[in-house]
């Protein structure tokens, strides 16, 4: 068992139970899967690009990424249906927990002039979706290896019926929101 899911189990279930007036244990919100997504919109022009991407993506999560393909041709774009264009990597159980410990503890207080995660990116169903801008702030990555920068969006989803209970059970397990 991960360290993370340890101290859900043995911290966050008990407040979140007192909270919220759960009888069931079931009823408790808990971690779903946690969807880590890249667009590449340069990969039209350079192949290469998303081929470097997705090794960087397969170093941060610890799993290989699938490749996106386009939906629909765009010719403004110089879009074609079926070209590669993004990626994406969805976790669940063990590795959702370590990549989380190491995003929560490690990645994101690297982020230069950092001042907690916005509180209003909740979808209203609980989950939650988070925007980073360079990939860099994760430590595996080696930054003199490094020929272009990406962003990600990561989606944590999470078994929470509301906006509130999603918040209290990441806020409990140590996500950094932002004073307001």
């Amino acid at each position: 068992m991960s360290r993370l899911k340890g101290q859900y189990m043995k911290e966050v279930v008990p407040v979140l139970r007192e909270e919220f007036g759960f009888k069931n244990l079931m009823e408790i919100p808990r971690l779903d899967k946690i969807v880590v997504n890249s667009g590449v919109g340069a990969a039209i022009t350079d192949a290469k690009l998303l081929e470097s991407v997705m090794s960087d993506m397969a170093l941060i999560t610890g799993q290989q990424p699938r490749l996106a393909r386009a939906r629909l041709s765009v010719a403004a774009f110089k879009l074609r249906q079926g070209m590669p264009i993004g990626c994406s990597v969805t976790l669940r159980g063990t590795r959702m927990y370590e990549f989380y410990d190491r995003l929560v503890n490690v990645a994101i207080p690297r982020i230069r002039d950092f001042r907690g995660v916005p509180t209003k990116s909740f979808d209203g169903r609980g989950n939650y979706t988070l925007g980073i801008k360079e990939h860099t702030i994760f430590p595996e990555i080696d930054y003199d290896k490094v020929k272009n920068t990406f962003g990600m969006d990561i989606s944590i989803v999470t078994t929470a019926k509301n906006d509130e209970q999603g918040f209290m059970l990441l806020k409990h397990m140590k996500m950094p929101f932002r004073n307001q």
